[in-house]
């Protein structure tokens, strides 16, 4: 097909900015000189007058047959990234710098503390997890041996749920922070440049534990102190002058469990950043237990549910073949069903559904993709937007009202498929014939599964949309109600269940002085891109705040 037809769609995009958006075949990616004459053409230049000129965004426009790279080039003077810092050559701490404990080596974490050594603060993290390497052990014995470790898992340990959860960066949050500055931090310690062009850039389960070790090595280059298996057990508080806000009482210090020793001991601290993630349970129990504000907080709890990937790639690019251009395909659904908004929820081409739980008696599941997406499977989690009006009629209420349920739903789960890893699950045909399914597919997950009927495992205010949500779908895209389509329970860490409410002025607890909540877990954030943007947030807002007297 000529160049003609494909520049009908060209656009300049900012004049000021030397920007032009063009709309190519996939294959004119792989071809630089073929890409020049395209952009010449566009600008309406001879190629020898074109200059230094590069991509600066790409994604891809599969409404129709051929599909089309749909790339936003720019020339002359590049941006800047990263906010101009350089990472690799921060300067140490010197040795009486201020400290701030952060709980949690998740993103929120690890790039608050990242920000605060460039403040010229020392951060101290405490994680209850292992490094990232050493987790791979733990999450092999719960993968072969069904069993779990409730300190580390897929959603505890170094890097947080996102190191072994696929690794999706895409984010709606742009208001939150400066999402190319976040980006670039990640690729100046391993990632590939692609993610700073990519629309929804993604980096790959197996890529980044090498990333998160990067980021540790330049925090303790910084002198940065961290401690792994080290859980958070206790508070302590002082009175304090009643502030602006109203606090009466201040953080003075932590008690934490050294794992490996199970001593505890006492950090002295007047700073705390709680970047906990959405499955400390423990910490929310613990917050709660003081009378230390908490809210319940809506939250979508469903299924996973697995195609053929080649499927999904027939469908999704109108039978075109994918080649090795196009990545492997996905979807994005949402629609409302019997009151209640139902979604698709980080979907993994070429992925792995993967067991998640957080402690013994539970099953949870998630997904995950390596890097080339290349598994014969595409997951996506299917789940249903609850709160407060499902659950307390159930019998759960209260500020962890939301917790509990969760956890009765991941129990109930966990006994249906048999006491074990193993997950209950049924055909997606034979679910929404509410029929039980005499087998089931291969599929991903690797504990197994169990033949269940799904509507006497979940709650009804899950299953009833979840089955209209599915049947919308499938109009959709017909192929999608598939024989070989498998639900697989529950998907249920979707995101926090619990806020823990904070100043819009200076980010802390409204009852407590010095005690940040961040991230995901608090209920700031839902993914691993607006968790790092909101530590980067916390940090720069501490470092801005007098010391505590």
């Amino acid at each position: 097909m000529g160049l003609r037809i494909y520049l009908r769609g060209v656009k300049q995009a900012s004049p000021s900015r030397n920007e032009m958006v063009l709309r190519v075949p996939p294959v004119w990616l792989r071809d630089r000189d073929r890409m020049a004459r395209a952009l010449a053409d566009a600008r309406g230049v001879d190629i020898g007058a074109l200059g230094d000129w590069r991509v600066v965004r790409r994604s891809w426009d599969a409404r129709r047959r051929p599909v089309v790279a749909q790339v936003t080039v720019q020339w002359g003077e590049a941006e800047s990234g990263g906010g101009g810092v350089d990472w690799v050559n921060l300067a140490a701490l010197p040795e009486d710098a201020p400290e701030v404990v952060i709980v949690g080596a998740g993103p929120a974490g690890l790039y608050a503390a990242l920000h605060l050594c460039r403040q010229g603060i020392r951060p101290v993290i405490i994680e209850r997890g292992a490094a990232v390497r050493e987790r791979r052990r733990d999450l092999v014995r719960l993968v072969r041996e069904h069993q779990v470790d409730p300190d580390s898992n897929y959603c505890f340990g170094e890097g947080g749920a996102g190191t072994y959860s696929d690794g999706k960066l895409y984010t709606r949050s742009s208001k939150r922070g400066d999402v190319r500055a976040a980006l670039q931090l990640l690729v100046d310690h391993g990632a590939d440049p692609d993610i700073l062009v990519d629309a929804h850039p993604h980096i790959g389960t197996n890529k980044l534990p090498g990333i998160i070790e990067a980021m540790r090595a330049t925090l303790i280059r910084c002198g940065a102190r961290i401690h792994f298996r080290t859980r958070l057990v206790g508070w302590e508080t002082r009175p304090c002058p009643e502030d602006a806000a109203g606090r009466k009482e201040a953080v003075s210090g932590i008690w934490v469990l050294d794992l490996a020793s199970q001593t505890r001991k006492r950090l002295a601290t007047d700073r705390v950043i709680l970047a906990t993630g959405h499955s400390a349970r423990d910490v929310f129990r613990g917050l709660h237990d003081r009378g230390w504000m908490l809210e319940a907080k809506p939250f979508a709890l469903g299924v996973r549910i697995e195609h053929p990937q080649a499927l999904i790639d027939r469908e999704q690019y109108h039978g075109e073949p994918r080649g090795e251009v196009l990545p492997p395909a996905s979807y994005s659904w949402t629609c409302q069903a019997l009151g209640h908004g139902v979604h698709s929820f980080c979907m993994c081409p070429g992925g792995i559904i993967a067991p998640c739980a957080t402690a013994p008696g539970e099953v949870v599941t998630n997904g995950w993709s390596p890097s080339k997406r290349n598994n014969p499977f595409a997951n996506s989690g299917i789940v249903v937007q609850l709160g407060p009006e499902d659950w307390e009629p159930l019998g759960f209420s209260g500020p962890l009202g939301g917790c509990d349920f969760q956890s009765s739903v991941e129990q109930r789960c966990f006994q249906a498929a048999g006491g074990t890893q193993r997950a209950p699950a049924q055909r997606l045909l034979d679910f929404l014939a509410r029929r039980p399914s005499r087998d089931l597919p291969v599929c991903s997950y690797l504990p197994g599964l169990t033949a269940v009927s799904l509507w006497d495992v979940l709650p009804n205010c899950v299953t009833a949309p979840l089955a209209e949500g599915l049947r919308t779908f499938g109009r959709r895209m017909p192929a999608y109600l598939h024989p070989d389509a498998v639900l697989v329970a529950p998907e249920s860490r979707t995101s926090s269940p619990v806020r823990i409410p904070r100043s819009p002025k200076d980010l802390q607890h409204p009852q407590v002085a010095g005690l940040f909540p961040c991230g995901e877990g608090p209920g700031y954030a839902g993914g691993i891109l607006s968790a790092a943007m909101d530590g980067v947030r916390v940090a720069q807002t501490l470092a801005s705040l007098p010391t505590a007297s």
